[in-house]
């Protein structure tokens, strides 16, 4: 199959936004918790969605009572919290349009963003935000910005008093004005490569996206059912999700701290959780370390291998009886611990921004969590597939959502179209028409359509090496493998126009103590001295002779280099959404990769 387009299940008329959405619950007589404020002591505060849509309103009689126009753009910049979709929507009902800043952003990000939007205010949480966007604003000649709230100040308060004397009838105007065709916000792509572009993102796409999506995940979302948010809200990703769970009357708890998540998870009791494949493999890892750590490892390795053949047993239609006997012992011994430890209500997750991989998919599954994968970009506000509760097939990124369109190039690119593609660059008419060819979008990534129509991503066409011998290469194929076992945090493949195929590899710093520990060596040993270490090099290279068997030889890694830092967001070699920079690795590692390509013969 080369193409699958869906019909929509849901229609909108022309003049909904999103802030219809709210009011549909909030005018309601059943006036259901929309959100969930932390409390004192893990306790939680339930905001009903009429007190909800009062604030919103209070807040957006602030934005106009500012002098801020109709379609104005306005800055927010704030971890994930409850304020952060409190503002979102409080902008869209003053008429304006959100321009999100990721909160970890650099001066010269911030007034990138910001000036190449035109904000002309801006909403941060704390001081330090408000000491980096002022100071973005001295060093880049910030001219339209006018304003700066602050969240843990009393931004919201000076807001809510300067929107007084702003009429009701002013209010609904500015509300009402904005269709399914106005734009609702200008996000950033987080920019592996280049400059950030501003995609222009309509109230249709999601108004549209998000009744479709909950049409068809009647099973995940559904009034009444939770789910907490810790991925940044600046991202697309949660941002569809936290406009979704509104549409469909889901009650949402936040929290800005990762560090807190599991006894947030505790408190909170989500049905659904949504994130990225980095935090599936490190929840799988940490769990593992811990049985391991307590003497029972031996008990969670045959627990996995039962519950990834179990789900692929359930997937191909036949579960035979002594496997489904082995199952139910280790639901009591160990996947209702996992599924304890997240809650104990947690069916379903939401998975995005990266592969997830097929052990990790039938794995969540077999304990009783099955991972909903899907597929999109910025520039698609996130999903144009996902895997659903009655068409689940794992290893793919599922089929397209109602609305929305799939079509493979004969390059093998994956194109798209539908409700929930962008209206194009902002103040980038050009790159907009290199983005689209005869009506679909150019997604940049490689993939294939089954013949039920589930599509399955098989790399990135830009990151594509292609060796001096003309060899193509998919690095994530062979980075995947190597980054799932637990004593790694991340690995680049590189050989582009090299005579062969290489790896950095980076030492995960959590697991690293552990680890060290069970081969009897120091915990104490630094990152630096562990890449030295005999036992840890003799570990990865068992990690990529392995993975090195899923590829012909001429794919295979040859040479690879344990690097004694890590790659993180701060040290400027991952995106916030945790997407490798391979640029900014190469260009800082380069005299790394010089030498593992300095004629030196590779190892076989």
């Amino acid at each position: 199959m080369q193409e699958m387009i869906v019909p929509p299940m849901v229609i909108n008329p022309p003049q909904t936004n999103i802030t219809d959405l709210l009011l549909r619950h909030a005018r309601s007589a059943a006036n259901p918790v929309l959100l969930s404020k932390p409390g004192p002591a893990g306790t939680w505060i339930d905001i009903p969605a009429s007190e909800f849509a009062a604030d919103a309103a209070a807040l957006a009689k602030g934005f106009i009572a500012s002098g801020i126009e109709p379609g104005g753009r306005i800055g927010l910049m704030a971890r994930t919290r409850y304020e952060w979709t409190l503002i979102d929507f409080a902008i869209w009902f003053a008429g304006c349009i959100t321009v999100p800043v990721y909160e970890t952003s650099s001066p010269s990000q911030i007034a990138w963003t910001l000036g190449d939007s035109h904000a002309t205010a801006v909403v941060v949480e704390a001081p330090r935000h408000e000491k980096v966007v002022s100071q973005a604003a001295h060093q880049e000649g910030l001219d339209d910005l006018k304003h700066i709230w602050q969240i843990d100040g009393n931004g919201l308060d000076a807001l809510r008093e300067a929107g007084n004397d702003v009429d009701d009838a002013l209010l609904e105007e500015r509300r009402a004005a904005a269709g399914l065709d106005s734009i609702a916000t200008i996000i950033y792509t987080s920019g592996t490569t280049g400059r950030p572009k501003g995609c222009e993102l309509t109230h249709s796409n999601f108004v549209e996206l998000s009744d479709n999506a909950a049409a068809t995940l009647p099973e995940c979302v559904y009034p009444g059912a939770a789910t907490i948010m810790f991925l940044p809200l600046a991202h697309v990703f949660a941002r569809y999700i936290s406009v979704l769970c509104v549409a469909a009357g889901v009650r949402v708890g936040h929290t800005p701290d990762v560090k807190n998540l599991m006894g947030d998870l505790q408190s909170f009791q989500p049905n659904f959780i949504l994130a990225v494949p980095r935090v599936f493999e490190k929840v799988y890892n940490s769990s593992m370390l811990k049985a391991e750590d307590g003497g029972k490892g031996k008990i969670f390795h045959a627990g996995a291998a039962t519950a990834i053949a179990h789900s692929r047993a359930e997937q191909d239609g036949k579960v035979p009886l002594g496997l489904k006997l082995k199952h139910k012992v280790f639901d009591v011994l160990l996947y209702s611990k996992i599924r304890a430890a997240m809650g104990g209500k947690v069916v379903h997750a939401v998975s995005g921004g990266a592969p997830l991989g097929e052990r990790l998919g039938h794995f969540f599954h077999g304990i009783g969590l099955t991972v909903l994968e899907g597929y999109g970009l910025t520039e698609t506000t996130a999903p144009i597939t996902v895997n659903t509760v009655k068409h689940l097939k794992i290893g793919t990124v599922g089929r397209p959502l109602p609305g929305n369109g799939v079509k493979i190039a004969e390059d093998g690119e994956i194109l798209a179209k539908g409700v929930c593609v962008m209206r194009g660059y902002y103040n980038r008419p050009d790159l907009t028409e290199e983005s689209f060819t005869d009506g679909w979008f150019r997604t940049g990534d490689i993939g294939e359509l089954d013949d039920e129509g589930f599509l399955r991503i098989t790399g990135r066409k830009k990151e594509i090496i292609v060796t001096a011998s003309g060899k193509n290469v998919i690095p994530a194929m062979l980075e995947d493998q190597i980054r799932a076992n637990p004593l790694v945090s991340q690995c680049v493949v590189l050989g582009d126009a090299r005579p062969f195929i290489s790896a950095l590899v980076t030492l995960d710093e959590e697991a690293l103590p552990g680890w060290l520990e069970r081969h009897q060596l120091s915990a104490s040993t630094t990152m630096a001295q562990a890449t030295e270490l005999p036992q840890v090099l003799e570990a990865i290279t068992a990690l990529v002779k392995k993975a090195n068997t899923s590829v012909s030889n001429a794919e295979a890694i040859k040479e690879f280099r344990i690097v004694p830092t890590d790659f993180t967001e701060d040290s400027g070699h991952l995106t916030p959404s945790l997407k490798i920079k391979r640029g900014q690795v190469l260009k800082d590692y380069d005299s790394v990769v010089e030498e593992i390509y300095s004629g030196a013969k590779p190892r076989a």
